[in-house]
Order: structure tokens, then C-alpha cells, then sequence
């Protein structure tokens, strides 16, 4: 099995120095969130997923076991799967399992090396036709899955985890449109969303007291220097999360404490922070029930339908072509 080393022929080393390049040097300055997930970034996030006080996770999991029969209820099989950004695979697993559905291809797709080798080695214990593997942003990556999707099988393509929060509204809109666009009578998107909680426990979901969000956040930073020779004090920055009310969305951040100029060779680009300046490294939308169904029916989907988890306050939702 071949993984790109490329995203639209542009190595993965170039498009990343371009990205840090153009994003530090915005205002306020800012960092890809895509870019937090290699090795230890993807297995870190794994780690925060048992936290606690982040139950994303375990609340999505719960919905999709509970409701997997129902989730594949009315949808044509055998079918295709897409899953888009999927970790570790464990969710995709437990759907198969629990729905007990009838599946062709499944494609996996995660910018993440690692994170689709842990999906590949968990998929063997599920009895698939064809497992495909595609190392690339969501959108490029959904493309080649379309490309060999079989002909009258339909395709039902999975955006959990609340990824879609990473987007601001009016990319999150444009991602679904541009699935929308690509989808066929028959075929279906399953989402997962996380909805709006009270302010202190969302700060507790992204600032844990363990601060294993906060080395989460650092290692961006870290993974600059190691790929693209920056010379970032881990120590002189700190891990901040707030909540923007009136965007919805939680905020991570990372503080320069004190005057500090840093270079990054390969981005060709140098950088003076002043004290107390931040970089604003992901971004994480919180939603209500109607407005993710109100997204769907937007978009061109023909109707909806949702699980909700109100206690952990995650919804799953369903929307057909």
C-alpha cells in the first residue's frame, strides 16, 4: 500500500513551511490545526480522549454503538464507507460492529500516517471487502474516494469526532456543500457535532489539569523545530483555551511570555512576539441541534435524521441525498 507524500503534487515539507510562513505571519498571528496531528500530536490526542473532563469521545461512541441499526436503517447495502479524518479507527470499528452492516469499500482518510496504520491494524478485526487508505486533507482525500467508488453502491461517508468544529462557518459550509456536490441519490453523511455546555466545562474539556491539552498545543511548536528547523522555546510559550460566546467556539492559544524573536529557516521567515502576543493554534465550534440540522438541509441534503446525547450534550445526525 502507497501513501502520498504529497498534497496536489506539492510535498508535504513545502506545503507545510508555506502554511507556517503565511499563517504566523497574519494578525492576530495564527497556526494550522491540521498540522497538530503527527506521531506524538495524534497519539496525545488519543491520550485526551480518555480524559475525563473531554467527552467528545466517549459520548459519539456511546450514540453510534446504542443507534448503529438505526444509523444503517434505510440505507441501500452493500455499501461504500468514507471516513474523513479517522484517528484511530475505533469509531468506524464500532459502528461495523454494533450495525452489523453489510460493507464493500471502506476509504480512510487522515493527513496522519500513523493515525491510518492504528485505523488499518483495528479494521482487521472487521470482515471488509476492500480497505483503502488515502494520506491527504479531507477534501482531496474524499475526491479519490468518489473516484473508485463502485458503480450502484452507495456511499456513506462519516465526519466524526466534531471535526467540522475546526472549520469556521463559512469553510464548515462550503466542506459540506463541496460533499454534497459530490454525492448521489442513496448516499448519505454521517456527522458528528458537539453542542453548546456551560463556559467552565469547555474550558475544562481543552485546559485539562493534567495539561495533556497543553503539550497537545506545544508540540506544533516542537514538530516546527524538528521539521523545519524553527527555534521555538517550548518554555517561553504557555497553553491558553477560551471561550468566544459570541462566536461559540473555544479558543486554544499559545502566549509568548516574554519579548522573543524565533526563525524558521525552512518557511524562510523570522518572527519577533511580543509579550503576552499569542498564536491562535485551533479553533472548536459548538453548536445547537437545529442549526447542524438547518446546515444539512442548506447545503442540498434532502432531510435528517439526528441522535443526541443531552447529559454529555453530542449529537450524531444523519442527512441522505
Amino acid at each position: 500500500m502507497t501513501l502520498a507524500a504529497s498534497v496536489d503534487g506539492v510535498p508535504m515539507k513545502e506545503a507545510f513551511a508555506a502554511e507556517i510562513a503565511e499563517y504566523l505571519q497574519r494578525q492576530p498571528r495564527q497556526l494550522p490545526s491540521k498540522y497538530l496531528y503527527d506521531a506524538l500530536g495524534s497519539a496525545l490526542f488519543e491520550a485526551i480522549c480518555y480524559l475525563p473532563w473531554y467527552r467528545i469521545t466517549r459520548a459519539e461512541s456511546a450514540l453510534l454503538a446504542r443507534h448503529a441499526r438505526e444509523i444503517f436503517a434505510g440505507v441501500r447495502q452493500p455499501l461504500t464507507l468514507a471516513e474523513l479524518g479517522c484517528g484511530s479507527g475505533e469509531k468506524l470499528a464500532l459502528l461495523l460492529e454494533q450495525g452489523e452492516a453489510a460493507c464493500g469499500d471502506v476509504h480512510l482518510i487522515d493527513m496522519s500516517l500513523e493515525a491510518l496504520d492504528r485505523a488499518r491494524h483495528r479494521l482487521r478485526a472487521v470482515r471488509l471487502d476492500t480497505l483503502h487508505t488515502h494520506a491527504l486533507g479531507y477534501e482531496d482525500g474524499f475526491r479519490r474516494a468518489v473516484a473508485r467508488r463502485r458503480t450502484g453502491m452507495p456511499l456513506m461517508v462519516l465526519f466524526l469526532g466534531s471535526n467540522i468544529g475546526n472549520f469556521d462557518p463559512p469553510a464548515a459550509q462550503a466542506l459540506l456543500r463541496g460533499l454534497r456536490a459530490q454525492l448521489c441519490p442513496g448516499d448519505c453523511l454521517l456527522l458528528g457535532t458537539d453542542l453548546a455546555k456551560p463556559e467552565r466545562e469547555l474550558l475544562m474539556a481543552y485546559d485539562d489539569p493534567l495539561q495533556v491539552t497543553a503539550a497537545f498545543n506545544r508540540n506544533l511548536l516542537r514538530r516546527i523545530n524538528d521539521e523545519l528547523g524553527g527555534t521555538f522555546d517550548l518554555d517561553a510559550f504557555t497553553h491558553r483555551a477560551l471561550w468566544n460566546g459570541a462566536d461559540s467556539r473555544v479558543e486554544m492559544h499559545l502566549v509568548s511570555q516574554s519579548r522573543q524573536t524565533v526563525h524558521v529557516p525552512a518557511a524562510a521567515l523570522t518572527v519577533t512576539f511580543a509579550a503576552g502576543e499569542s498564536i491562535w493554534t485551533e479553533s472548536s465550534y459548538k453548536y445547537e441541534a437545529d442549526t447542524v440540522r438547518a446546515a444539512g438541509v442548506d447545503v442540498g441534503f434532502r432531510s435528517a435524521r439526528q441522535w443526541i446525547d443531552e447529559e454529555a450534550r453530542f449529537a450524531v445526525t444523519r442527512f441522505t441525498v
